[in-house]
């Protein structure tokens, strides 16, 4: 916490020891009434609580769009290694042929999740890191120490060549959406493997809904990244939070001097610690509203990506497969 936000310190303690010292010599004398100046930071509290839900609900939606991610991915697997046969067809393939199907399917459903998360991190305009001068700067370092940095290139880069077939490959990954065309291949293939009776009608029209819950889940997720918190929200808490910490001191230092002399002194800290928290709560509710963004705060998605990986080749019964993503520094990517 001290890390994210105990920087805010250095203006806040000169801030209040500065205001501190013009009273203790009298050289300001005037006082703001306690009771207007509580008023306003009431209803700046409720302010940025209202904006800290709000961040919350973006981020805990995004955390269920993935999680539905997760079962319809294993839902698929089972549906490609239980479905695809040759049940309903009289031109029988081979066994080898068959677990070159089901691995199709799957490897390139895998594709699909990288493309997919590799998609969401492109950042957006409103994001931090494309805003200018210090907060872009202080985006980059909490990238690099507290999110995507951490994790190495042949993590957060793994090729979709591995999981696309050669002709697939150029192709896909040149679109604009590269994810959506993937699960439109995918849904040509059912085509082919039912024309091929591989699958019956039913089956086939199983799996197509599972591929239109794809769709589904892919644009609840660019929705919200497409889609940022409504900047009155957003930014005014900001401003209301600097005018609260601007009337604090002229209103509780004076109040304080009347408590012996060290009562003057010990309102530098205790002012100060008011103004950080205020705008500590700001902070979260601000790296809170894009879960997106490539930092601590994001939503695991490699994490996920892998463990759904592993689930669907476990189902081919490969044996090589990768590790878990672990956490580093406590934070999991």
């Amino acid at each position: 916490m001290i890390t994210f936000s105990g920087h805010h310190f250095l203006w806040l303690v000169p801030l209040m020891t500065s205001i501190a010292i013009l009273y203790y010599f009298n050289i300001l004398s005037f006082k703001i009434p306690w009771i207007p100046v509580s008023v306003i930071g009431t209803a700046v509290a409720f302010y940025v609580g209202f904006k800290n839900t709000q961040s919350y609900d973006r981020l805990w939606e995004a955390r269920k769009i993935w999680g539905g991610i997760v079962n319809d991915s294993r839902t698929w697997g089972m549906m490609v290694d239980n479905f695809v046969s040759n049940l309903f067809t009289d031109n029988k393939k081979s066994e080898e042929e068959i677990y070159a199907i089901k691995k199709r399917l799957i490897y390139r459903h895998i594709a699909w999740l990288y493309a997919h998360r590799s998609q969401l991190l492109v950042s957006t305009p409103w994001e931090h890191i494309n805003q200018s001068n210090h907060y872009k700067r202080v985006a980059e370092q909490y990238q690099k120490k507290f999110g995507i940095g951490l994790i190495d290139d042949e993590e957060t880069r793994r090729g979709l060549d591995k999981f696309l077939q050669p002709n697939e490959y150029e192709r896909l990954t040149n679109a604009v959406n590269t994810a959506t065309q993937i699960i439109n291949e995918q849904s040509r293939d059912l085509k082919k493997l039912r024309e091929q009776n591989l699958i019956d009608d039913f089956r086939h029209m199983e799996m197509k809904n599972v591929l239109r819950t794809f769709y589904e889940l892919q644009g609840k997720n660019e929705r919200i990244k497409k889609f940022p918190l409504p900047r009155q929200y957003a930014n005014m808490s900001r401003y209301f939070i600097g005018i609260f910490i601007a009337l604090l001191p002229f209103s509780m230092i004076p109040e304080m001097m009347g408590l012996e002399e060290i009562g003057i002194w010990l309102t530098i800290p205790i002012v100060s610690l008011i103004g950080w928290v205020y705008v500590a709560m700001d902070l979260v509710g601000d790296y809170s509203e894009n879960p997106f963004s490539g930092m601590a705060n994001d939503i695991p998605m490699l994490s996920l990506c892998r463990v759904i990986e592993i689930d669907l080749r476990q189902m081919l019964n490969e044996e090589d497969l990768p590790p878990s993503i672990k956490s580093k520094n406590g934070i999991l990517m």
